[in-house]
């Protein structure tokens, strides 16, 4: 376009840019000038990565006119670490330490997954004790509940509904403090190993389940007593960040999202792990495909985690929590010290007074680990944000050659321009809240 005056108006001149021309005007009435010009006012916005409603450090290029969101586009890799890369350097055992770290909210299913893909590999998949396996739904379970809870809190406390972020965080801590028990940390737990899992449950540990399973369903109907009622809860969740199924299905979206929009695709289900296969629960789903229908779906997935929690619990028998075959089997009868640090003297004893041999054996098992078979396997597990899955190749050697992780933040993070263009800035608050993305699971 020329530089020419218009109206009288008379933009002083116009650049080109990678983005288009940039004209500068010298004066006039603003709207004159857009109509003149055949422009059309845009204004390009960063929300994040430092903003709290972004979850974690991610970056949105918002392009708008007005109130009107015209173009989303999503930027990630400010929280990378490196982790599946890492893993190719540590002991097949040690990769759980790094894995449990990328989705920080469910750590438990990483941690399984990638475990269970590792057994796989060694051909184990059937040794792995029944009681170990049952641990592990509970744990699982519980993680997926900690990790709604969150959602709840997030997802309201960012359309203004600040009461709903204690609520969820409340009995997000009850479930923390379950994990603390048994494996001796909040979070980041190890606690899952290729083979088993790392100890037995610890006395008390049942009854702190059993009770947290009976308070659960009470909690919940406080949640829905506060905000399924309330009509600005309504009116900023109803109707906002829509995404039908065929949506979904185009661009790889999973979990509660593809559920909110009638499908009930859930791996549990569809390719068992675990033995779920043998437990009774539903697949919660709704037909509103947007922000309203996601909320309820988690609403009755911690409703039917309880119900499995509850199955698995009255189904643990006595025995080992660890594979058999004492090449593979990583120490599962650890204790701590009486200063609360090391291993117990009784358990060093143990390992010291058995003989020579077993010593050896278990200083090499730790420090050099075991081999894996050569070969590859793909290994799902369904997270509280979607399919998570590990594909994991074994060169023959002691670590592995390569682990790469389908995390479902980072597929369903690329919704993020379906659910928001067209709306409002305001909704792209509760739509990115709706995805309920982890940083830590896509920025690997």
């Amino acid at each position: 376009m020329s530089d020419n005056a218009y109206g009288g108006l008379g933009p002083a001149g116009f650049t080109d840019s990678t983005e288009g021309p940039i004209y500068t005007v010298t004066g006039g009435d603003w709207e004159d000038v857009l109509g003149a010009l055949g422009a059309e006012e845009r204004i390009t916005l960063n929300m994040g990565p430092q903003h709290p409603s972004t979850h974690g450090v991610l970056r949105m290029v918002l392009e708008l006119e007005g109130e009107t969101v015209k173009r989303v586009r999503p930027v990630v890799g400010y929280l990378h670490t490196g982790i599946e890369k890492n893993c190719e350097y540590r002991t097949w055992v040690q990769g759980t330490t790094f894995v449990t770290r990328m989705d920080y909210l469910s750590p438990l299913f990483n941690e399984t997954a990638y475990c269970l893909a590792v057994e796989k590999l060694l051909g184990i998949t059937e040794q792995v004790p029944e009681r170990a396996t049952v641990i592990r739904v509970i744990m699982m379970e519980l993680c997926r509940i900690s990790s709604h809870c969150v959602a709840f809190a997030t997802n309201a406390l960012e359309v203004g509904a600040l009461s709903m972020m204690l609520y969820g965080f409340r009995e997000r801590e009850l479930v923390l403090d379950i994990f603390e028990l048994v494996t001796g940390l909040r979070m980041n737990h190890a606690y899952v190993r290729p083979g088993g899992v790392a100890q037995d449950l610890p006395p008390g540990a049942i009854g702190e389940i059993v009770e947290f399973c009976e308070i659960m369903p009470k909690r919940l109907q406080e949640y829905e007593d506060l905000l399924l009622g309330n009509p600005i809860w309504q009116k900023r969740n109803q109707g906002v960040g829509y995404l039908d199924a065929a949506g979904c299905i185009a661009l790889g979206v999973t979990g509660p999202m593809m559920r909110a929009t009638g499908l009930p695709w859930d791996v549990r289900k569809i390719e068992p792990y675990c033995g779920y296969e043998t437990y009774d629960f539903d697949i919660p789903t709704s037909l509103d495909s947007d922000c309203w229908g996601r909320f309820g779906v988690r609403l009755d997935e911690v409703r039917e985690s309880v119900k499995i929690i509850q199955q698995a619990v009255d189904r643990l028998e006595p025995g080992p929590v660890m594979v058999a075959d004492k090449k593979i089997a990583w120490p599962s009868q650890l204790a701590l010290g009486a200063d609360g640090m090391g291993n117990s003297l009784d358990h060093i004893r143990t390992i010291m007074g058995t003989s020579m041999e077993a010593l050896i054996h278990h200083f090499k098992l730790v420090t050099e680990g075991f081999k894996v078979p050569p070969g590859q396997v793909y290994v799902p597990v369904e997270s509280p944000r979607g399919e998570l899955g590990y594909h994991v190749i074994s060169a023959g050697g002691t670590h592995p050659y390569r682990v790469h992780v389908r995390d479902p933040s980072f597929i369903n993070i690329g919704s993020i321009p379906a659910l928001c263009e067209g709306g409002l800035v305001a909704d792209v608050i509760a739509a990115v809240a709706s995805v309920d993305p982890v940083m830590g699971g896509c920025d690997r």
